[in-house]
């Protein structure tokens, strides 16, 4: 499970909200101090995968991306799994 927010560069209105949300089943829309962003939670191979694929699914939506951010003991929790792995 990958854990990563997308920034928007405009809140969607609630006509366009349904819309995302037909484009995917994995993540949250919320804005937080006039920043709206999509918080996902996604099954994916890798990390790089998991961005990419809910990249898609927003910009078939019709939404442009700002920016990706991961939080930091995410890293770190996915770094000591693949350790653990090897």
């Amino acid at each position: 499970m990958h854990e990563f927010t997308l920034i928007l560069t405009v809140d969607p209105n609630e006509e366009e909200s349904n819309r995302l949300y037909q484009a995917f089943d994995d993540g949250t829309l919320v804005t937080s101090v006039d920043v709206p962003k999509i918080c996902f939670h996604r099954e994916a191979p890798s990390s790089e995968d998991a961005i990419e694929s809910a990249l898609v699914n927003v910009m078939l939506a019709g939404f442009d991306v700002l920016r990706v951010e991961i939080e930091p003991e995410v890293m770190i929790q996915g770094n000591q799994v693949s350790q653990a792995i090897q």
